[in-house]
């Protein structure tokens, strides 16, 4: 069976083949560190970024290759990856291109929907051998769809405000992975038009009118109570609820998916969240 024949092809269309016996990873993108544990490979884990925390146990005494916008190449060269893994939202191209010159395979991953996971599953089980392990969590990450679906079907949907930062105010575009997760979810996220996949706000925006909750996660801006009181007291979104959530569970594509899934069913069906 070749390659091809099992669509080892990654983000940007490079096709990849079957790593050899004992290949050596690095994972630029913290969920996908975690699912690389997931997927019994911890053993060829040999870097990853300082905001890859879990596992916390396995990933103790696995080298930081700085972070995920600041990847310190030499550090990426001293390991001799055979394989990194990169993400085109979490990770900067020149520092992709840099580390190409010099790594064998480097493998793009670009999620933008819950079902894409199914995809990125089956690209790292077939590049790294552990097919199995694979369809077993995909197996998982359907039942979870399908569990999230059951339980928001009879709620009505809603408009919500995604924030992901402050001074600026930034949200999310439709054209993201956090907002089809969130759609999954029966929550719809605005602004629902534009080009711009993470657009700064100015929090005075006619379109804010129709927004019935705002969600504030811990990530990537470490957002806590006394900004949910903040936001509660701006014109605009005067009256609507705040709702403080594990950003981990939206943001986080690979294995995470599973408990995100779950994690969004029990949110929805919360009846008042209230400020958190």
């Amino acid at each position: 069976m070749t390659a091809r024949d099992t669509a080892l092809v990654d983000a940007v269309g490079t096709l990849h083949r079957p790593a050899d016996a004992e290949p050596r990873i690095v994972s630029l993108v913290p969920s996908l560190t975690e699912l690389v544990c997931e997927l019994g490979l911890a053993a060829r884990l040999v870097g990853r970024t300082g905001f890859c925390i879990h596992p916390k146990e396995t990933l103790r005494h696995i080298p930081k290759v700085g972070g995920t916008k600041d990847v310190k190449i030499d550090r990426v060269r001293a390991l001799a990856p055979t394989h990194v893994i990169v993400n085109i939202d979490e990770n900067r191209r020149e520092d992709v291109e840099a580390i190409a010159a010099f790594v064998p395979h480097v493998i793009v991953t670009h999620p933008l929907a819950p079902e894409d996971n199914v995809a990125l599953y089956a690209l790292l089980g077939g590049i790294f051998g552990c097919g199995r392990e694979a369809a077993r969590l995909t197996q998982r990450f359907r039942a979870a769809r399908e569990r999230l679906a059951r339980a928001t079907a009879g709620l009505p949907r809603e408009k919500v405000l995604y924030l992901i930062w402050r001074a600026p105010w930034m949200s999310i575009g439709r054209r993201t992975y956090i907002s089809a997760m969130l759609e999954a979810a029966g929550w719809d996220s605005l602004p629902d038009s534009g080009e711009a996949r993470y657009p700064v706000l100015e929090l005075t925006e006619p379109w804010l009118a129709p927004v019935q909750r705002v969600l504030l996660p811990g990530e990537p801006y470490p957002f806590r109570a006394r900004h949910a009181r903040e936001l509660a007291t701006l014109p605009a979104l005067a009256g609507k609820p705040v709702l403080r959530i594990d950003g981990e569970m939206t943001s986080w594509y690979g294995s995470r998916a599973v408990a995100g899934m779950d994690y969004l069913a029990r949110l929805r069906l919360q009846q008042d969240p209230g400020l958190g």
